[in-house]
């Protein structure tokens, strides 16, 4: 067997030739160079991963551009999201998002009034409190004096998720499957949260809600139902389809708010947009999904309270609206009551 290197062996050292030393010396230089090369490339790729935070000093609001992909049979599939700023996706706990529309500006304006701040360093204050984002989201429309006054109310609050997608009652489906997609491209979030403009929320209680543990990724968070199938034309929720429902709806959240954990979202991002029967009622189209999926339904009564309570995360006019009743009005008459801006917090025991 041949001995070791003379050189690993003190105790046999000898001097090198000059050869010897020279590549030597020219083997540790390129050593060194490798070793430099790959901790500052490590230093990059680790600066790269820094998390995002929301910042004030940021423009909040953003528009997304859905791009239309081929090759799919569908014709109308959506690809990526475009929002023409930075790629990396916000971090936060869970994304709000305040669903309205052009019709809606007196509702924004009460909301600005009272759980939503409307400047920015309030709404910077109660993301950082609360571990939410909280952005209007909203499509677009062929008035063109409609969307410049919206572009009026986006550069005056900066509070806005703009989807390019056609703003009317009828699509409020797509426009829902519009916003997770979207959300989920721009939020790195443990729960996405669908909300109205017409409800009063404690954001510091939902923020509770969603921070529990749960052994149950895939998890769909709100005041569930169940009730009969409207097929009359002349009533608001007629459903077109309810010869696949039959007579009574199937259990699924109340649409004024409810939320999807990441898994969901993610499940929901990765198909296409026909993959996915759309009813004319948003809560049940959203409800079918997820009878569909391996989720958790998670029932929570205090988000559909008809009154400020000292455990009511969202307060709206059950059984009578779908939301607050005349919610201008009755936003800023909620907002003056203790029970409802100024109460404790308490923890759930559900």
């Amino acid at each position: 067997m041949p001995s070791s290197p003379k050189f690993l062996h003190a105790q046999h050292r000898q001097s090198p030739s000059p050869r010897r030393s020279t590549v030597l010396i020219l083997a540790s230089c390129l050593l060194i160079g490798i070793s430099g090369f790959v901790f500052g490339f490590a230093a990059i790729l680790s600066s790269s991963r820094v998390s995002y935070k929301c910042s004030n000093a940021e423009p909040r609001s953003v528009r997304v551009v859905w791009e239309r992909v081929g090759g799919d049979g569908n014709g109308n599939g959506f690809g990526g999201a475009s929002s023409g700023g930075d790629p990396k996706r916000h971090r936060v706990m869970g994304f709000v998002g305040i669903q309205t529309g052009f019709g809606s500006v007196g509702r924004r304006r009460s909301l600005r009034q009272t759980w939503m701040p409307s400047d920015h360093q309030g709404l910077q204050r109660l993301e950082e409190a609360t571990g939410l984002a909280f952005r209007f989201v909203i499509g677009r429309t062929n008035d063109k004096s409609k969307m410049l006054e919206l572009k009026k109310e986006v550069a005056e609050y900066d509070d806005f998720l703009q989807l390019d997608i056609e703003e009317e009652y009828s699509k409020l489906p797509y426009k829902t499957l519009a916003f997770f997609k979207a959300a989920y491209a721009l939020f790195d979030s443990e729960f996405y949260v669908k909300a109205d403009d017409d409800i009063y929320l404690r954001p510091d209680r939902l923020s509770l809600l969603l921070a529990k543990e749960r052994t149950h990724s895939q998890t769909y968070i709100g005041c569930m139902k169940k009730g009969p199938v409207f097929t009359d034309p002349k009533l608001k929720w007629y459903e077109p389809l309810s010869h696949l429902l039959g007579k009574e709806y199937f259990l699924h959240a109340y649409g004024p708010i409810y939320a999807l954990s990441a898994d969901v979202v993610a499940s929901l991002v990765a198909l296409r947009n026909n993959s996915f029967r759309m009813f004319s009622n948003e809560d049940v189209t959203i409800g079918a999904w997820m009878l569909a999926m391996n989720v958790n339904h998670e029932n929570n009564q205090a988000l559909c309270e008809p009154e400020c309570t000292e455990k009511s995360i969202a307060v709206w006019d059950i059984p009578k609206c779908s939301g607050l009743c005349n919610p201008e009005k009755k936003l800023l008459e909620l907002h003056q009551k203790e029970s409802c801006s100024n109460s404790p917090t308490m923890a759930s025991d559900e």
